[in-house]
């Protein structure tokens, strides 16, 4: 690919061009740091050598060199490793995640607006940037449902392990009794649809509405009917983007973000396997949780499928959620699916 960017007529169409340069740069992203760590291992086959050919006086501090390098690769290993189960289809496009509160009533809103903070948290950690595209308030407190964008590298990828249905039992700050309470909040994640994949959705089949902004935001923001609320008539699938001052960039991002669910929707009906993504969600409420959050009577956060737990709780709503989110990759990876058929064998 990089001889056939010297090619004559190479820049003949620069759109051709840069989406060449653009493949290009994924692939070399995901090719030369394995390269570079190859590098490194050969380097250690020299220092094993020097420890080995030591003498008992000068082999202490080699070997003391040896086990830091050897420790400080174990942690890259573990990324590269990561990276490597990131194959899927829009596993490096942005996400387009949402953030609804179920069963809980103020409690329910409450923990939505935790859970936002939280994965804000998680996407700096990650280096992504967020870009708000509608909040609702709840009625007391906290908010009832809220669409955000994160963009950055394999930000599907990593985001989409965080789809389904969280729990948290705690002692409820809007209960004069001071009782312990269980809410729900579900996280629905898609794949930001790329130029590449072609949706056509006919005007006819999508209702606009527009409306004053509410909640977060400036006050220019607020003063104007720039809310736009799109509506898929055969779907019913509905999107709301308000973070724009003006109408055109909030239906142009409404949208893209429609595009996305009906294009995630077609892939469930082709598969057949609805589930994979809407039932793996299901109800908002008791038995569908993929993680459960436990501040009281004792502190502990499990996530479900994996088994990974841990009782550093407010790290983990701080947005320490990369053990969560790897160990789902590892244990939908190829390799770890062949080591389960070969025990069930």
């Amino acid at each position: 690919m990089d001889a056939q960017m010297g090619a004559p007529g190479f820049w003949d169409s620069n759109e051709r061009a840069q989406k060449h340069i653009a493949k290009l740069n994924l692939l070399k992203k995901a090719v030369l740091p394995v390269v570079v760590f190859q590098k490194r291992v050969d380097d250690l086959d020299v220092m094993v050598e020097l420890v080995e050919a030591a003498s008992d006086g000068e082999r202490e501090p080699y070997a003391k060199e040896l086990d830091a390098s050897v420790a400080a690769m174990a942690v890259e290993l573990d990324a590269l490793e990561i990276a490597s189960f990131l194959t899927g289809q829009f596993d490096k496009n942005n996400a387009i995640f949402s953030i609804q509160s179920g069963a809980g009533g103020t409690e329910a809103n409450d923990w939505a607006d935790m859970m936002f903070r939280m994965y804000n948290r998680w996407a700096e950690r990650r280096g992504f940037t967020v870009e708000l595209q509608d909040v609702q308030v709840g009625d007391q407190a906290g908010i009832s449902k809220a669409t955000i964008l994160l963009k950055g590298e394999n930000a599907y990828g990593y985001a989409k392990a965080e789809r389904g249905v969280h729990r948290l039992v705690r002692i409820s700050p809007f209960d004069s009794n001071k009782r312990r309470h269980t809410s729900f909040c579900a996280v629905d994640v898609v794949a930001e649809i790329t130029d590449e994949i072609e949706i056509e959705i006919p005007e006819a089949e999508v209702r606009v509405d527009v409306y004053r902004s509410s909640g977060k935001g400036g006050q220019g923001v607020n003063t104007t009917d720039s809310a736009v609320r799109l509506t898929h008539i055969p779907s019913g699938i509905v999107v709301v983007c308000q973070n724009e001052r003006s109408q055109i960039k909030n239906r142009a991002a409404a949208l893209n973000v429609l595009k996305a669910r009906l294009y995630e929707k077609k892939q469930d009906e082709q598969r057949a396997e609805m589930d994979k993504f809407y039932g793996e969600k299901g109800e908002i409420g008791w038995g569908s949780q993929i993680r459960s959050y436990v501040l009281q009577p004792y502190q502990m956060v499990k996530d479900l499928r994996t088994g990974i737990s841990t009782s550093d709780t407010q790290g983990v709503l701080d947005g320490d959620l990369d053990r969560f989110v790897n160990a789902w990759l590892r244990a939908g990876s190829p390799r770890h699916r062949n080591k389960d058929i070969q025990m069930e064998e």
